[in-house]
């Protein structure tokens, strides 16, 4: 069974992609009967060869993976929390920035 906080965290890091305009691919990795890698119906050979010679960065989350997500504590306010960054600062940032 998965970690519903990580479960979490891995989506919320995919959106933060997607906003950036980076290419996202989920669903279950397999393999078809000719050699070729799949990802959901993404062709993940197809997306290799397209870029051949650029210089990447690949993250892969398994969406079953159980363990645990560390608690962290905020260098700033001090509070606890579970995600990329300090939820409540972060909305403190936005607010002052006057984006809410």
């Amino acid at each position: 069974m998965s970690n519903p906080t990580r479960r979490a965290a891995i989506y919320k890091m995919a959106t933060a992609a997607h906003e950036l305009d980076l290419d996202v691919m989920n669903g279950v990795l397999r393999q078809q009967e000719d050699g070729r890698w799949l990802i959901g119906e993404q062709d993940l050979m197809a997306w290799l060869v397209e870029h051949k010679g650029e210089d990447l960065v690949v993250v892969l989350g398994s969406l079953d993976d159980d363990r645990d997500v560390e608690v962290r504590t905020c260098r700033t306010c001090g509070r606890d929390y579970t995600d990329l960054e300090c939820p409540y600062c972060r909305a403190n940032r936005i607010r002052l920035r006057g984006h809410a």
